[in-house]
């Protein structure tokens, strides 16, 4: 079992930026890929990026690439997303997942843990 704990999320302007921590407990977090998702009003849950074990590969939608950013550090048990240049689209509920399995994917069906998510407001 795996608890995720998302933060960082807030109120922020448009051209702002946000960096948002996701902190694992209960089991080896350097087992899991770790996935960023986020959740816009009346949408459905969408893929933002990924992040391998190692941290050494990620992977971003179109959507984030060139803005956001994942990082991890394994020994503090903890995955970042880092969004700059954040735009009023990008207003959503935010979650954090942990995938232990070696394959990529982007369907949420596929990961096994998730965080309670955390909220991003960009206003214009």
């Amino acid at each position: 079992q795996v608890q995720l704990v998302e933060s960082g999320g807030g109120w922020v302007q448009a051209g702002g930026s946000l960096r948002l921590s996701c902190v694992a407990s209960g089991s080896t977090f350097s087992n899991y890929s770790m996935g960023w998702f986020r959740r816009a009003p009346g949408k459905e849950r969408e893929f933002v990026g990924r992040i391998s074990r190692s941290g050494g590969n990620t992977f971003y939608t179109d959507s984030a690439k060139g803005r956001f950013t994942i990082s991890r550090d394994n020994a503090k048990n903890t995955a970042y997303l880092q969004m700059n240049s954040l735009k009023p689209e990008d207003t959503a509920v935010y979650y954090c997942a942990a995938d232990r399995s070696y394959v990529f994917t982007v369907r949420t069906s596929e990961y096994d843990y998730w965080g309670q998510g955390t909220q991003v407001t960009v206003s214009s």
